[in-house]
């Protein structure tokens, strides 16, 4: 039972220390409910990436601003994983991540996802800033074996 809880409490946590730096007040999606509330849900895409030693797979992932998506994030590897894509994460209107089997964190903005192995989360959100940002699992020496890639918004 703990590490289940582990899962959503990291979540949230880091959702909490990016709100109390005052990150959204400058750098996040400031209208991000209006986004959310406006996207059709009904016309969610789902996108898969999976973590495993030492990758993600597909190494670029492409969304389409204005699109809601579901992006599940699948660590089928042995070890816990990081998908850390600030710039991302600066860049979309979140509207939840959602733990299949232990709940869901409704919060403006996250600054890392830690995936247990054989565990997943997804992420439900809409692309807002179109550009190209960074994605990697900040565990050390997990980026520098291979561990990285890039997250498109078109």
């Amino acid at each position: 039972m703990k590490k289940r809880a582990g899962i959503l409490t990291r979540v949230a946590v880091c959702a909490s220390v990016a709100i109390a730096a005052g990150c959204a007040s400058v750098d996040y999606v400031a209208d991000a409910k209006v986004h959310v509330s406006a996207a059709d849900w009904s016309k969610m895409k789902t996108v898969d990436v999976v973590l495993k030693e030492y990758s993600f797979i597909p190494e670029v992932l492409k969304f389409d601003a204005g699109t809601p998506y579901k992006l599940k994030i699948i660590n089928t590897g042995t070890g816990k994983h990081y998908f850390t894509a600030t710039g991302f994460f600066k860049a979309i209107a979140t509207r939840k991540v959602q733990s299949n089997t232990d709940g869901e964190i409704k919060a403006p903005y996250f600054l890392a996802l830690e995936v247990f192995p054989g565990r997943s989360l997804d992420l439900y959100f809409v692309p807002v800033r179109r550009g190209t940002y960074g994605l990697r699992c900040t565990i050390p020496g997990h980026e520098a074996q291979g561990m990285h890639g890039t997250i498109v918004i078109q």
